[in-house]
């Protein structure tokens, strides 16, 4: 018999690229892409449809994946920003020197509704100040430079009581360099009253170090780390499907090659090159998209943040990853799909009797992996108790994800094979199943994959939601207002009284100075136990006797006051205030190795008749011990250290009650701080979280659905003569119809079930890394209901061009 001749005899070289001298195996590989290249792109019509098709599923996977490449170069400017707008000398609370540099500044940052807005006043010392980066000069006392977005939110009328409430004078913007995002709330605002002791810090630069705030919470680390892997896992899933649009029509035209000379391993690495075309292609569409959605960047705000176009740059690495590893996944995928096909010159021959899947390694991916989250908890408690790895978790859980997708093909042919009778529709659908499953399992499994990740999500945020709701239900401090000035004033203390009084939405107003009190003498011991002390609080007496159980109050009056909720505070309270003795109040205190000498305090003896009574509660639930004087007892006056404080609750059913508040405490010193404790708004935003993943995973089930479909459309084109073949039998177009549904069904309804488990293993897993505990089992209902309404939607939508495809003409041949 003669010698099947050579590929290279039936395709002249002057058909194919030229290529360098190398390597005769590289060289080869390389040639044979060259020709699945061409042959893809000048496929006809049919083949630039299918090219579109994988290029738009490709490109939208590729544009995902570069902007979540981009979020650690997003993160980093913005961190970078942070930094040069940092005040030298505040994250160590170090002393500086007056200057020509220096500037005297507050921060006096606020909330407008559900936004924050930060801001700063500003006094220069000198004549050459220190300038944050954004601004060219320190406003005029009564002006403010403000940021782009909040010059734009005073303007419209849903600015006006945050416009009451600054009440300065708008003469600049702020630039770039000196906002962390677009969208942020900023504003820098001038003063000629400020002062180091009124409650500025003074600043010789900008640019110093921030805040060290340690560790970052474990849960959101375990959080964050798991959005992460539930978004992108799928979008690989995705990537991987749609490279493999129109695979078994290529295979069929692939036989050409055959016929004419090509051998098996030419004819699949030049189909592999034709799919190679449409994920290059994918690529550059992929480019595109996520070239015009960084310029809206700034326009999108999740979570309160957003970004300008110029930080959403992939990073350099990750960027190459995906530019590599789309075309190379498109080659090997097609590969590993044609591993089962034998192409023939006269057409395609596949397996008739499917290979035998293995159960072992498909369970041990998702054992693995939920073995890999155990481990990754022991590995950090043995460390530290509070961390958690990220590396660890996220390959935890993609391995229990990608366990889905292993296991939910074996599955399909274990409960398909054992299938037997029923009605001419179910016994076409099963059989369809029991030779073809590859096709309908590989289009479901992204879809299992996004409800598998979305019910452990929702897992993780119910047991934080719950743990937040307990919370709630149980303070009665939440919706009270705090307002607080970082200095003692006999003065703010009395217009807090009588302002917040006749303020709008406010219903009860306790305000009080406070500052510490100590023993003369008192040391750090040597284990590094502070001293005892106590607080000193001073107010009229209708504002004790609503923080005391008071028999009587005049002014002149001292009182010694124990709380019931803790005993070691009350020991505090009486070995530090004793009757008789004196005291040193308005100190700082000692600082270890130091005793209190009492230099910057005020030397007060407690009155030998003091009377010792019980704390009540105040307005927002909480107990005040310690001593207890009347403005008569003591010069308030003469404290140098310590604060004044207002308590105001609010009436929660009056809309925009905290505004009228604020705009309150902003009236009587633009630098009050204020604290408003709603866990309740909180609650909400986890709600509102969850709702969003809800919608996140439901918007990522029907990307996928898309390139679902237009499988199934390709599948029916492939099907059109056996599809014919049934018509001209006699078969009914209704039983046809059904058989599509039912082998459609039965696969999601399994998948469904796999994915269900997965996702509840992964997110009791989850739950315990993080301290939490599950109570609503029932959450997963939603998600698991939406995979299969959008799969079942996807084969209806399918049905139309089946009934097109079901004609006798599809008989006819060549």
């Amino acid at each position: 018999m003669d010698k099947q001749p050579e590929h290279r005899a039936a395709l002249p070289d002057r058909a194919l690229p030229a290529l360098p001298a190398l390597p005769g195996r590289l060289r080869l590989w390389l040639r044979d892409l060259c020709i699945g290249l061409r042959l893809g792109a000048f496929g006809g019509r049919e083949g630039w449809i299918r090219n579109a098709l994988t290029a738009v599923g490709v490109g939208i996977g590729v544009a995902l994946l570069l902007l979540a490449a981009s979020v650690p170069q997003i993160m980093d400017n913005r961190d970078l920003r942070v930094t040069a707008r940092t005040a030298t000398g505040f994250a160590h609370m170090e002393p500086v020197e007056r200057s020509d540099t220096s500037v005297v500044m507050a921060d006096v940052s606020t909330e407008y509704r559900t936004d924050v807005v930060s801001g700063s006043l500003l006094r220069a010392d000198g004549d050459r100040p220190s300038l944050p980066p954004g601004i060219d000069r320190i406003p005029a006392p009564g002006e403010m430079l403000v940021s782009p977005a909040l010059a734009e939110l005073l303007r419209s009328p849903d600015g006006g009581m945050l416009k009451e409430r600054l009440g300065y004078r708008v003469t600049g913007v702020i630039g770039k360099a000196g906002l962390l995002d677009p969208g942020e709330y900023l504003f820098y605002a001038g003063t000629s009253t400020l002062t180091a002791e009124n409650g500025g810090q003074r600043t010789e630069g900008f640019g110093g170090p921030g805040f060290e705030y340690g560790p970052v919470d474990p849960v959101l680390t375990a959080l964050a780390t798991l959005i992460c892997v539930v978004l992108l896992v799928p979008v690989a899933v995705f990537i991987a499907t749609a490279v493999r649009v129109g695979g078994e029509r290529r295979d069929r035209r692939l036989a050409a090659l055959r016929l004419v000379g090509a051998d098996i391993p030419t004819t699949r690495r030049i189909a592999a090159g034709e799919a190679l075309f449409g994920a290059v292609l994918g690529l550059a569409v992929g480019a595109a998209v996520f070239a015009v959605a960084r310029l809206f960047a700034g326009s999108v705000r999740l979570w309160g943040l957003s970004a300008f176009p110029s930080d959403v740059v992939p990073l350099p690495g990750l960027g190459a990853l995906i530019l590599l590893a789309v075309p190379v996944a498109a080659v090997v995928v097609t590969l590993f799909a044609l591993r089962s096909v034998v192409i023939e010159p006269l057409g395609v021959v596949r397996s008739a009797a499917p290979r035998r899947r293995r159960l072992w390694w498909r369970l041990l991916l998702p054992a693995a992996g939920v073995a890999l989250l155990l481990v990754s908890d022991e590995i950090a408690g043995a460390t530290d108790p509070e961390l958690v790895y990220p590396v660890p978790l996220a390959g935890g859980a993609i391995l229990v994800l990608i366990g889905v997708t292993a296991l939910f093909p074996w599955v399909v042919d274990a409960v398909c094979g054992r299938l037997r009778g029923g009605p001419v529709s179910w016994q076409l659908a099963m059989r369809g199943l029991q030779l073809r499953s590859d096709t309908v399992t590989r289009a479901v499994s992204g879809i299992m994959v996004a409800v598998a990740g979305a019910i452990a999500l929702q897992m993780v945020f119910a047991g934080m939601h719950d743990d937040f709701r307990e919370t709630t239900g149980r303070s009665p401090a939440w919706g009270r207002v705090v307002v607080t000035a970082g200095y003692p004033s006999p003065e703010v203390a009395a217009r807090m009284l009588r302002e917040f009084g006749d303020t709008e939405g406010a219903i009860e107003t306790v305000a009080m100075i406070q500052t510490s009190a100590r023993t003369p003498g008192a040391r750090w011991t040597a284990e590094g136990d502070p001293p005892p002390s106590t607080t000193l609080t001073v107010a009229g007496c209708p504002v004790l006797e609503r923080l005391a159980r008071l028999a009587s109050c005049e002014d002149g009056d001292v009182f010694v006051v124990h709380g019931r909720e803790y005993r070691a505070s009350r020991e505090w309270v009486d070995r530090t205030a004793r009757k008789g003795k004196e005291l040193i109040v308005g100190d700082p205190g000692p600082v270890p190795g130091e005793s209190a000498h009492g230099a910057d305090g005020l030397r007060w003896t407690l009155p030998e008749d003091s009377p010792t009574v019980w704390a009540r509660k105040d307005v927002a639930g909480w107990e005040h011990d310690g001593v207890f004087a009347t403005p008569g007892a003591i010069d308030a006056d003469r404290l140098r250290h310590g604060s004044t404080t207002a308590l105001v609750r609010a009436d929660e059913s009056m809309p925009d009650a905290h505004e009228h508040i604020r705009n309150t405490a902003s009236r009587i010193d633009p630098a009050l701080q204020i604290w408003t404790m709603r866990m309740i708004e909180r609650d909400q935003k986890y709600t509102s979280m969850q709702t969003g993943l809800l919608a996140g995973a439901s918007g990522t089930m029907v990307l996928i659905a898309a390139s679902m479909l237009v499988s199934q459309i390709e599948q029916l084109r492939e099907r059109r003569r056996l599809l014919s073949v049934l018509l001209a039998f006699g078969t009914r177009r209704s039983t046809l119809a059904w058989s599509l549904l039912w082998q459609t069904v039965l696969p999601v309804v399994l998948g469904t079930a796999v994915a269900v488990a997965s996702g509840l293993v992964l997110g009791a897993v989850m739950l315990r890394l993080i301290g939490k505990e599950m109570t609503g089992w029932g959450l997963f209902l939603p998600v698991a209901a939406t995979g299969p309404g959008v799969i079942l939607l996807v084969t209806l939508v399918s049905l139309p061009s089946l009934w097109r495809m079901m004609r006798p003409d599809g008989l006819r041949t060549e």
